[in-house]
């Protein structure tokens, strides 16, 4: 006859810790947001800034992100939304969109503090690996913007999107400590970038060759799958030239407003639009009801 041991007793109940809410709900990995928000107090206590890249089925959120004993302060944000102010109104969660931007976020970043002017970054994205440096100022040497890649709990494999928006930060001039060897192109064996394979992605280029082959295998599909941009007259062959344009227009002013936007809601306004979708939880009277209805229905 087998006995089983009482493991979890009164003793291991008393001493039980609770996990902190958002680690329960599988929100953040405390593991990694330590290491990524712990400052050294002997810099002044000079805050650390995190470039916290995050995807929903619709939008791409970049931010640079400080923590303070309060909580979390945010510089400076960008969205994917707004990128149809620059004339990307298709494919805002793709490679390329990503790319588009985590270049917003380092012009406006910079131009917020002021060294837009003295790090331009890499003005005409080619696919190489390059890191911003520190650039040489009339007072001497001026250390680049710097931030951390949060990702979150997003997988970091091979040619994934955060590294688009890492990547458009990074040549919109914006020091971000990264290799070259999670960038589309990364030949794990030889170990070396395909410089063209990136550019490609920077552009685009990968949505155009599928938009054609597409087109000339299934053409129900290609309607049902690029409709928005069907509508909006882009075809594959437009779409580099619409991207380059794009960064461009970022660099000339990354403020720029979407046309047609209407003022910004108040903070009463969001509460009721997050209130609007909420389920909520029925009354014992009215569970009742509802099926005495149901019923009724049926019996009609």
């Amino acid at each position: 006859m087998a006995f089983h041991k009482l493991v979890k007793s009164s003793a291991y109940y008393s001493r039980y810790q609770t996990k902190y809410r958002r680690r329960r709900e599988g929100k953040t990995d405390y593991y990694a947001r330590k290491r990524l928000i712990t400052q050294a107090k002997n810099k002044y206590n000079t805050p650390k800034y995190r470039l916290v890249v995050r995807f929903t089925n619709r939008d791409i959120i970049t931010q640079v992100v400080y923590s303070e004993i309060s909580g979390d302060k945010v510089l400076a944000a960008a969205y994917s939304h707004e990128l149809k102010a620059y004339g990307i109104k298709n494919g805002l969660t793709n490679w390329a969109a990503a790319y588009a931007t985590g270049l917003l976020l380092a012009r406006r970043t910079l131009k917020k503090l002021g060294l837009d002017e003295q790090f331009a970054g890499v003005e005409e994205a080619d696919g190489e690996y390059t890191v911003t440096e520190a650039a040489e100022t009339d007072d001497g040497t001026r250390r680049p913007f710097k931030v951390f890649l949060d990702v979150g709990l997003a997988r970091t494999s091979t040619g994934a999107r955060v590294f688009a928006a890492m990547k458009g930060a990074s040549d919109g001039g914006v020091f971000v400590p990264h290799s070259e060897s999670r960038f589309p192109g990364y030949d794990q064996e030889a170990e070396e970038l395909d410089v063209d394979t990136l550019r490609q992605y920077i552009y685009g280029g990968h949505i155009a060759e599928y938009m054609e082959g597409l087109a000339d295998d299934d053409e129900e599909r290609y309607n049902s799958q690029f409709g928005k941009y069907v509508e909006n007259g882009v075809e594959a062959g437009e779409i580099e030239e619409l991207y380059t344009n794009a960064h461009a227009a970022i660099r000339e002013d990354p403020y720029k407003k979407v046309e047609g936007a209407g003022p910004k809601k108040t903070k009463e306004e969001w509460k009721a639009e997050s209130k609007k979708n909420r389920a909520y939880k029925l009354s014992h009277a009215e569970r009742k009801a509802r099926v005495e209805n149901k019923i009724r229905e049926l019996a009609a």
